[in-house]
C-alpha cells in the first residue's frame, strides 16, 4: 500500500468546466474539484460511479478521485494523489530504476518551464516530469488523451537538459488497474509522440508506472515498471 485515502463513493453527473464536475453524494448533488486537464471522455459519463474525498475549503465540497473500473478497482484521475502515491514509491524504495533516489526538490524551474521533481540519486542530480496516463487501450495506458503544449514544452525542457550533460526523466502514471504497457496516444497529439521518440535518442529515461485505488481507499502500486512502447 502506497496511501489510504478518505474515499466515499458518489455517482458522476456533469463536468461543468475543466476544474469542476458535479457529483452525486447520498441523494445530493455536490462541486467536486478536477485536478486533471485531459478530457478524460472515457470516464466522465453521467451516471458513472466514482470515488470522492470532502474537502473543506474553497467553491467545491470534494475532490474527483476516480472512477470504479474492472474488478472493483478505481482509475486514479486526480494528479495530486497519483503524485503523492510516486513520491510514496522512492520513499518505500519501490522502483527498481529509482533505488537510492530521494526528492531534492519540487517545482524546479527549467528555463520557462518548471519541471515536478529534481531528484537525488546517489549523489546524481536527475530532472523528472511525471505525467497522467489514464487513457486505457486494452493493457496499455496512454498519454495524452488531447493536444497538449505543455506537455511538449516540458519535453523539450528535458531533452536540452539531456543534450547539456544532465540526467533527466519522464515518468508516466498509468493509473488504471490491470495496464502493463505504455504508449503515447498518437491521435492526442502526434508531436507529443515524436518528441517522445526524440527524447529517447537523446538519452532522456522514458519511465511508467501502475497504480490503482482499491475500495477502501487504499492506493496499491500495481506494476513498478511498465513495459514503453514509442
Amino acid at each position: 500500500m502506497l496511501l489510504k485515502l478518505p474515499i466515499i463513493e458518489c455517482t458522476f453527473i456533469k463536468r461543468l468546466n475543466r476544474f469542476v464536475g458535479v457529483i452525486e453524494v447520498n441523494g445530493e448533488l455536490k462541486k467536486a474539484l478536477i485536478t486533471n486537464t485531459g478530457r478524460l471522455e472515457e470516464f466522465m459519463i453521467r451516471g458513472r460511479k466514482a470515488f470522492c474525498i470532502p474537502k473543506q475549503e474553497g467553491k467545491t465540497n470534494f475532490v474527483l478521485i476516480g472512477f470504479l473500473e474492472n474488478e472493483g478497482k478505481g482509475a486514479i484521475i486526480d494528479t495530486r494523489t497519483q503524485a503523492k502515491a510516486f513520491e510514496r514509491a522512492i520513499e518505500l524504495g519501490l522502483i527498481e530504476w529509482l533505488k537510492g533516489c530521494k526528492i531534492k526538490k519540487r517545482e524546479v524551474k527549467v528555463g520557462n518551464s518548471r519541471l515536478d521533481y529534481l531528484l537525488d540519486c546517489n549523489g546524481e542530480e536527475v530532472f523528472v516530469e511525471m505525467k497522467s496516463a489514464v487513457l486505457r487501450e486494452g493493457d496499455y495506458a496512454m498519454y495524452p488523451d488531447c493536444p497538449s503544449l505543455r506537455g511538449q514544452k516540458h519535453i523539450k525542457e528535458l531533452i536540452r537538459l539531456r543534450e547539456n550533460g544532465k540526467r533527466a526523466m519522464i515518468v508516466f502514471i498509468g493509473a488504471l488497474p490491470g495496464v502493463r504497457k505504455f504508449k503515447s496516444y498518437t491521435q492526442g497529439d502526434p508531436e507529443i509522440a515524436r518528441l517522445l521518440r526524440e527524447a529517447d535518442k537523446v538519452g532522456v529515461e522514458i519511465h511508467a508506472l501502475g497504480i490503482s485505488l482499491l475500495p477502501d481507499g487504499k492506493v496499491v502500486l500495481e506494476k513498478p515498471s511498465l513495459e514503453v512502447e514509442l
